[in-house]
């Protein structure tokens, strides 16, 4: 395991600080490395060689080689002056927060698509940067961390770019190609009428546990329910390929829930760009479910991170449910509408349901139906309850909205079918003509 020394700036007492660089640490350790030792250095402004002051930068390579470090860490997005800079000053490989998160992406992603799109992004992040990277790259590829290509000509250099831009031309194609296919499974997917939801929400908030809940109450069998569930962990960024599952609640509306990858503090934009495509289930869903850590102390901040990327998306606009996950873990006067009379666990009085949100514990399976049913609520405008009598002559009529509405009664008589039942306002338009 490589053992990290990380670097915190605080510029102009920032009230994130904090936040962002006990994130770091998390990240690092998700990066399966070690950390060492953290310092921290308060500028009204970045340095514009070293990023830090010049008498941190001896500072910090004091600490790196007594404390052992691999690699130093930096809680922030370098220039490749810096990076090139602090490696000829600190002797040791230069990572920082956006190549780390790249670093968790590149090992996480699965599916092909998820990997082309870390790919490109990793890419066009290391372009500009090739020069300071070099000694990073070969740690990634198994070095020992030494300063193996230190002294590399401008010929070696060139000869990388030209790699790594051939390289980008590659994957943007392969990525593009892959973009149409998804962008074709999007539509069939409008095109069939079924609601769309989509999980969003900060890294390890719980969506993922949230989608394999649903499974577990509302797939078809538990066979079926199993082999469709996505991979749960308690660490950041634990899955990224988009997952679409179609959830069938009894007495309810079926619709379609996606799992998209989670937000985090200083997100890449690279990331952002490169995974945009699969973002955009979150962009097209008729209904957004932010899942929220509730038992984070720093879940506002979360919220707004959130919300922040989805304004980058043009995804800010969609009718959203704050889902606070993780409730069990609080005490009652912590949650709206209870008091310190009520009971000090706030889990014998989950769920708790306002016109916008819901109090829940996924992993317990609690608060489920309630959730489905603000869904339901949610979507309402665009559905009508109804009786029709459908004549016998017309079974194709009966056959599809028994499979398409939300059926509460049938009935049959001499004229044809009698239904009462919960449908899509496009559906109760089109047979009209058969309402009583």
């Amino acid at each position: 395991m490589e053992r990290a020394l990380l670097v915190g700036m605080n510029l102009n007492n920032g009230e994130d600080y904090k936040l962002s660089l006990e994130e770091l640490g998390n990240l690092a350790q998700a990066c399966e490395m070690e950390v060492v030792g953290i310092i921290e250095q308060n500028l009204p402004e970045v340095h514009k060689a070293f990023y830090i002051g010049t008498g941190k930068v001896e500072e910090v390579k004091e600490e790196a080689e007594t404390q052992n470090a691999d690699v130093v860490i930096f809680d922030n997005s370098l220039s490749p002056i810096q990076i090139r800079n602090l490696q000829n000053k600190i002797e040791k490989p230069i990572l920082d927060r956006s190549t780390l998160i790249l670093d968790i992406f590149a090992k996480r992603a699965r599916s092909k698509e998820a990997k082309l799109q870390v790919e490109v992004a990793r890419l066009q992040y290391m372009l500009p940067r090739l020069v300071g990277l070099h000694a990073a790259l070969s740690r990634q590829g198994g070095g020992s961390g030494s300063l193996s290509n230190k002294g590399a000509g401008e010929k070696k250099l060139e000869l990388d770019r030209r790699v790594l831009e051939h390289r980008l031309a590659e994957y943007r194609r392969e990525l593009k190609e892959v973009s149409i296919q998804r962008q074709t499974q999007r539509k069939q997917r409008a095109d069939s009428g079924i609601p769309r939801i989509a999980l969003v929400g900060y890294t390890n908030a719980g969506k993922s546990t949230l989608l394999n809940a649903m499974l577990d109450a509302y797939g078809t069998d538990e066979t079926d329910a199993d082999e469709k569930k996505v991979m749960e962990k308690d660490m950041l960024f634990a899955t990224l390929d988009t997952t679409v599952r179609k959830i069938s609640p009894e007495g309810h509306h079926a619709f379609l829930l996606s799992d998209t990858v989670g937000f985090i503090h200083k997100l890449p934009h690279h990331l952002v760009e490169a995974f945009h495509s699969t973002l955009e289930e979150a962009k097209e869903a008729d209904i957004l479910l932010q899942v929220i850590d509730y038992s984070d102390s720093h879940y506002k901040e979360q919220i707004a991170v959130t919300e922040e990327t989805l304004k980058k998306l043009d995804a800010d606009g969609i009718p959203m449910i704050y889902v606070y996950n993780k409730a069990d873990k609080v005490s009652a006067d912590d949650i709206p509408g209870l008091s310190k009379e009520e009971d000090a666990a706030a889990v014998s009085k989950l769920p708790v349901v306002t016109s916008d949100s819901i109090y829940l514990s996924a992993k317990k399976r609690i608060g489920l139906e309630e959730l489905v049913a603000l869904i339901e609520k949610k979507l309402s405008g665009g559905y009508a309850e109804c009786t029709m009598l459908i004549p016998f002559t017309d079974g194709r009529a009966v056959s599809y909205l028994n499979e398409n509405a939300v059926i509460y009664d049938t009935q049959y008589l001499e004229e044809g079918v009698r239904l009462h039942l919960h449908c899509k306002l496009e559906d109760y338009k089109y047979y009209e003509k058969y309402v009583m």
